[in-house]
């Protein structure tokens, strides 16, 4: 579980690298912000957070399931993932910023992933 990393991960350089190929500038990882949303541009009010399948449980997506073994580990862990998401989500929409999950499995797709960036950021 130590090697599992929090930022800088192959999606998320992905949406990155598309995102400026865009021609927005962004930060991130802004720690004052619930949830250290993956991108921000703070003069629009958007973040955009960049999440694994498996990690945050993405319904109706094949990598979203939890393991068959060692459910009493995974089911809790995986639950308390759920719902870190939706309080961060509805802190960040509470103090008045457009939130954009852009899901792992999304990516491969980049003339759609494109079209939402360009959709949720213009």
């Amino acid at each position: 579980m130590s090697r599992i990393r929090s930022k800088d991960m192959k999606p998320e350089l992905i949406v990155r690298s598309t995102v400026h190929r865009l021609g927005y500038r962004f930060r991130l990882h802004q720690s004052e912000l619930a949830g250290k949303p993956d991108l921000v541009f703070r003069r629009r009010r958007k973040v955009i957070f960049v999440n694994g399948c498996f990690w945050h449980q993405h319904e109706g997506c094949r990598e979203g399931r939890v393991p068959k073994s060692r459910i009493d580990y995974w089911g809790p862990k995986l639950r308390r993932n759920i719902e870190r998401d939706a309080e961060n989500l509805r802190r960040l929409k509470a103090s008045g910023w457009d939130v954009l999950i852009v899901w792992e499995c999304e990516i491969g797709n980049e003339p759609e992933l494109c079209t939402r960036l360009k959709s949720f950021l213009g």
